[in-house]
């Protein structure tokens, strides 16, 4: 009799250890199929905001076309003279001074 209560005791744990293992690849299968759901989820929702995005500012360049740019005009530009320094008198030179710096 002693055998019978041990192939008992492992039928029983083996099958305690199927129902484990049916029962963690049921929430294992649950989590692969909720994050294919999200993936597709945040896909279209991406899709949507980038294609809302997009109408927006066609919209917005429709309604309110740029303003012209002003075109170049000549404008008079003041050239030295001929007899004119190139450098002003004021200018500090690379001499160096006698003067004591303070």
């Amino acid at each position: 009799m002693a055998g019978r209560g041990k192939s008992t005791r492992q039928s029983r744990t083996e099958s305690e250890r199927a129902r484990l293992h049916a029962a963690r690849r049921a929430w294992h299968d649950g989590r692969i199929r909720r994050r294919t759901r999200d993936n597709a989820v945040a896909i279209v929702v991406g899709v949507l905001v980038i294609a809302g995005a997009i109408a927006s500012q066609v919209v917005h360049a429709q309604v309110n076309p740029p303003t012209p740019s002003p075109s170049p005009s000549v404008s008079p530009v003041e050239s030295p003279l001929p007899g004119d320094p190139l450098v002003p008198e004021d200018a500090p030179s690379d001499a160096p001074s006698d003067a004591p710096v303070e």
